[in-house]
């Protein structure tokens, strides 16, 4: 089947599986702090190696595009409240773990983090390490606005341990940038990167996003062409996700200024066959990486992980996340802190875990869960082992008749590919065994398109 039909029949509305179930299908009630405080103990008692995310959701000005949880504010006298309040929370779990936590990777993710000083990111992250140890081999990374992140933030974060940085790029063309109300420059680009190699960051990203307003198969190509001098080490090139209904600054802009269908997915065809040129490998889902990169490496040696902070080469059963909206995952159980930063800090300030909702796992969904990540992180998922299966398993398996007529997968005995025609359907094959959504299919808008 021709690419255009694959594309009409396959560009849905797909959960975008950062986590089984997803969030829409998470129970109605929120687990009860004596729960997770359980299963966080559980988890640590398994390994006491965790991911720590920390949220820091404050932005000077609104990116229109943007799906993330933020408050838009110009007002810095924030900064050391919420700092204090996120040392509060992480104190709460070091009080309750029976030993010192080990992190293995820490990630700070926003909003912007580089919103905060210098001085208020290292009164953070040294409050978090003062009740902390590190293994032999860590990483730690942020997340960079090229035109708030400073010298002396990087400086900083490179002496307290950090490695790796995500620089918010989204598109070079300023005409793109303005639409979206993104207020960044070429050289403020240029300038975090020189200075990062610098100091000695191991491993810089690049996010892009094909399918913003205006963007065309001229501006991919300009995309891509920068990256010949700039050589980030990894891009993230992800679909923009129009969710008006979620996101309401989306309609700062029309959606007849979208590419869409067939137009879209050439810019992402496109997008794939100009980095492949210039040596970046596909890494699951929406990921590239050069080949010395250490999120490559954990491709090939079959370590690769995925969880809310995104593709990562480390595996661990328990990640801790910090601040307002921040997603925690023991493995066999989600919660999600209140999303308001006045909600949050007021639970905290009052001794109470933040919980505003969440889910425990039972044994269909963890079995479902690792089927759904081996597919997101490698390609292929096996199930010989009676452990790793159960009776939604064969359902999911049972709607994957299309996918195999139309070559997007190979099944075999025990074992289920997704082949590389398959891979911009990576979604709807994970869908397929989302026993969640097919007991209770969406009535409205829920999720973003595939493509």
């Amino acid at each position: 089947m021709k690419s255009s039909s694959l594309l009409k029949k396959y560009n849905i509305a797909a959960p975008r599986y950062t986590s089984y179930p997803t969030v829409p299908y998470w129970q109605k009630e929120a687990p009860l702090s004596e729960e997770w405080t359980l299963r966080v103990e559980k988890a640590f008692q398994s390994c006491n190696e965790i991911s720590l995310y920390i949220h820091l959701p404050f932005c000077e000005q609104l990116c229109t595009y943007c799906g993330c949880n933020k408050r838009i504010t110009k007002n810095h006298g924030v900064e050391a409240p919420y700092v204090n309040t996120v040392l509060k929370e992480w104190q709460m779990y070091v009080d309750l773990l029976p030993s010192p936590p080990v992190i293995r990777e820490l990630h700070l993710g926003g909003g912007t983090p580089t919103f905060f000083a210098p001085s208020e990111l290292k009164r953070l992250i040294e409050g978090i390490l003062s009740s902390a140890k590190l293994p032999s081999h860590y990483e730690f990374g942020f997340e960079a606005h090229p035109a708030s992140t400073s010298f002396e933030h990087l400086k900083v974060l490179k002496e307290l341990g950090f490695s790796r940085l995500s620089i918010g790029v989204q598109d070079f063309a300023p005409e793109i940038l303005k639409i979206i109300n993104r207020h960044q420059t070429d050289e403020q680009i240029e300038r975090v990167t020189r200075q990062a190699r610098e100091l000695g960051y191991e491993s810089i990203n690049y996010d892009l996003i094909f399918g913003l307003p205006l963007q065309t198969k001229d501006h991919i190509r300009e995309n891509i062409a920068r990256l010949k001098t700039l050589r980030p080490d990894r891009l993230a090139f992800y679909s923009y996700a129009h969710v008006p209904w979620i996101k309401p600054s989306q309609r700062a802009y029309s959606e007849a200024d979208l590419p869409t269908g067939a137009e879209k997915r050439a810019l992402y065809e496109l997008g794939c066959e100009l980095l492949e040129k210039e040596g970046y490998v596909e890494i699951g889902m929406d990921h590239f990486a050069l080949k010395s990169d250490s999120l490559y490496k954990a491709m090939e040696d079959g370590s690769l992980h995925r969880n809310f902070m995104g593709y990562t080469p480390f595996y661990t059963r328990l990640c801790i996340a910090l601040g307002a909206s921040s997603i925690s995952d023991s493995w066999d159980a989600y919660i999600q802190n209140e999303k308001k930063i006045e909600d949050y800090s007021a639970k905290i300030n009052n001794g109470e875990w933040p919980i505003t909702r969440g889910h425990l796992l039972n044994q269909e969904d963890e079995i479902l869960r690792s089927h759904i990540l081996n597919l997101m992180c490698r390609l292929q998922t096996s199930w010989e082992d009676p452990s790793d299966v159960c009776d939604s398993l064969y359902e999911g398996l049972q709607r994957m008749d299309e996918f195999e007529k139309d070559g997007l997968i190979e099944l075999n005995p025990f074992q289920l590919k997704v082949t590389p025609k398959g891979l911009p359907f990576i979604r709807n094959i994970c869908m397929a065994l989302d026993a969640r959504y097919w007991r209770r299919k969406p009535e409205g808008q829920l999720f973003s398109q595939v493509v």
